[in-house]
């Protein structure tokens, strides 16, 4: 499961989407996952499935490599669904017995809910697997910029919010390493109820914040070491920059958001 996780990790290329600008595509993702949100119609669902398998095909990141982030949901998902098929108020009645009933409302509203999380995941993956975390530091901080006037700490937070994305397929790997070495020492991690495979995992945990603490002192030892000293006479290597690329991308999404718009409100 932790190899299935999708988010925070990138795939050099030189796609469409990897040579857009980071602004445009954090952006971007913001408005189509409130987009997403906002369909309520076969038209809008229909529309932004479309669209994102079209962002798939431009990202150029194999397809199944992109999808595999939604595997860790898949429990989630199934007690969402399950919860919504069976509580959710309808009139429609498919099957009844006592008290407990499926409705086709019901039904149709926990597909709702998988669609939505799994557009959102995809969304989301794509942004990371298509921006270094360099790049999505400036652009967050460039988008915050205006928040400097009031004494926000800008640089810092996107520094976090970057160093945060770029350590979570490394902490992955090392979670996966030391459940390798639990297990070659006889750890059970498979079998038991739920409560017995969490406390297995407890001889996981202990060294994995062990080896996180580790890694942010050898991270900020780097850092002072090269004279780090936040935003201060700070400058860049790659400077932001908007594109004819950037100009076509907000065009075609403006239009399809617009259309998506009319399809929602006016169907």
């Amino acid at each position: 499961m932790l190899k299935n996780i999708t988010m925070g990790q990138y795939i050099p290329g030189r796609s469409i989407l990897h040579r857009a600008d980071p602004r445009t595509k954090m952006i971007w993702t913001m408005l189509l996952v409130i987009a997403i949100f906002m369909a309520n119609n076969i038209y809008g669902y229909v529309m932004m499935l479309a669209l994102t398998g079209i962002i798939l095909v431009l990202s150029e990141v194999p397809v199944a490599f992109t999808l595999r982030g939604i595997r860790p949901l898949l429990i989630i998902l199934a007690i969402t669904s399950i919860i919504n098929i069976f509580m959710y108020p309808g009139t429609t009645v498919l099957w009844s017995a006592g008290k407990v009933s499926i409705t086709l409302e019901g039904i149709v509203h926990a597909t709702i809910i998988i669609v939505r999380l799994s557009l959102v995941v995809i969304l989301g993956s794509v942004l990371t697997l298509t921006t270094t975390p360099i790049s999505l530091t400036d652009g967050i901080e460039n988008l915050m910029k205006p928040l400097k006037k009031i004494k926000v700490p800008v640089h810092e937070m996107s520094m976090m919010m970057s160093i945060a994305l770029r350590f979570i397929p490394t902490l992955l790997e090392e979670t996966d390493r030391i459940i390798k070495a639990q297990a070659s020492r006889g750890a059970d991690f498979d079998t038991g109820n739920i409560l017995e495979k969490a406390k297995s995992f407890i001889p996981v945990l202990i060294p994995l914040f062990v080896s996180a603490f580790k890694r942010a002192e050898e991270l900020a030892t780097a850092m002072e070491s090269r004279c780090y000293r936040g935003d201060i006479g700070r400058t860049r290597m790659k400077q932001l920059a908007y594109t004819g690329l950037d100009r076509n991308i907000h065009i075609f999404l403006l239009i399809f958001l617009i259309v998506f718009i009319i399809s929602t409100f006016l169907l």
